[in-house]
């Protein structure tokens, strides 16, 4: 995560219950000392739209997510949609679709490089 100078987020969508069990999940799994990521750079929102705000307010630049309703959400905010795991259909041209954690980590890497591509 030093790469991102710790603007590395997660933002997940649940209920009340969920989000509790989640705090505890990744406490439990020492989440954020094996990812890098600040306990403070964990956001919850209710509705899978409501993460283009959460995107909006962080700047966020590049998001992954495995569902393809939440990178509609995001066309107009976040540049880079990385659409993450198996899905039904093909993935459209304005999500780049990553099947493996090594896909992802490819493809941000490829996006990050001075040469990379633009969005």
């Amino acid at each position: 995560m030093a790469r991102f100078g710790g603007r590395a987020w997660v933002i997940s969508k649940c209920g009340p219950r969920v989000q509790e069990r989640t705090l505890a999940w990744l406490d439990h799994h020492d989440f954020y000392a094996r990812t890098g990521i600040a306990r403070g750079n964990v956001r919850f929102c209710r509705k899978r739209a409501d993460k283009a705000g959460h995107c909006a307010e962080l700047k966020i630049t590049h998001m992954i997510d495995d569902r393809i309703d939440v990178h509609r959400a995001l066309l107009d905010t976040v540049p880079r949609r990385y659409l993450f795991g198996r899905q039904k259909g093909p993935a459209p041209d304005w999500v780049h679709h990553t099947l493996t954690w090594t896909d992802v980590e490819t493809a941000i890497t490829a996006d990050l490089a001075p040469t990379g591509p633009m969005p």
